[in-house]
Parts: C-alpha cells; structure tokens; sequence
C-alpha cells in the first residue's frame, strides 16, 4: 500500500474514531464520560459541559473530514497535529484531576502521539511543497 493510501486510511480511522466518541458523549454522556478517566461523574449541572465535549469533538472530527475530502493534504496533516493538543489537554485535565493514570496515558496521550504521527506521515507524503490550489487571480490565462 502507498504512503498516501496508508495515510488516509488512519486520517479516516481518526476521523471516525473521534466523531463516534463525540457523538457518544452528546447521546449518552452518563454511559460514555467514566471512559474518559475522570474520577467522578459532574456535580450538579456539571453533565453539561459533557455534551460540550461531545460537540468539540465532533467539530474537530468534521474539520479533519473536510480538509480530507476536499483533498487539502497538506492542511489536513498540519489540523491533525494541532487537534493533538487536544488529546494531550485532555490527558492534562484527566491527571489534574487524579483521575486515572492509564486512561491518561494509554488513551489521550496514545491518542494525541498517534494523531502527531500521522500528520508527519502526511506532511512527509506531499513534501516541502503546499500543496494548496492556486489563487484564481494567479492563475495563467
């Protein structure tokens, strides 16, 4: 398989993954949030901000889709990398908060390293080169 087929197949991988998890914490936050690693559910109204974390991802997810789709590679590896800082954020809240150390370290840090990994692998696939279309007002007639 090409670099290239390789990586859209994890792009999408990503991409699926994380729209299935937000749209899980939107659906079903109360079944879905003890995944996440934090000790305890949220007090009060606190559940809320649960489906806020649903929405979040499933924006990052549409993002990832559109720049795939659209065939903006180059943007998509760089998207990818900096959505990483996301899972690494959740990691940090998830230890901040003296929740589990697996979760932390085994699903948001995994998760935010395989996410930097592939978008190297992209930036690698279209070289130093941006691959981004060129302004209609350059363009030769």
């Amino acid at each position: 398989m090409s670099l290239k087929k390789t990586n859209t197949v994890l792009a999408a991988a990503f991409i699926l993954f994380i729209l299935w998890f937000g749209t899980e914490f939107i659906i079903s936050p109360e079944t879905t949030a003890p995944g996440f690693g934090l000790p305890s559910w949220p007090s009060g109204d606190g559940g809320g901000f649960l489906v806020v974390k649903g929405v979040r991802d499933v924006v990052m997810a549409l993002v990832l889709a559109v720049l795939l789709v659209t065939g903006h590679r180059r943007a998509l590896g760089w998207a990818l990398m900096v959505e990483a800082l996301v899972a690494y954020g959740d990691m940090a809240t998830v230890l901040a908060h003296h929740g589990s150390v697996a979760t932390a370290l085994g699903v948001h840090a995994l998760t935010g390293t395989l996410m930097v990994a592939t978008g190297l692998l992209i930036m690698r696939e279209t070289g130093t080169t941006a691959n981004a279309p060129v302004p209609l007002a350059h363009r030769a007639a």
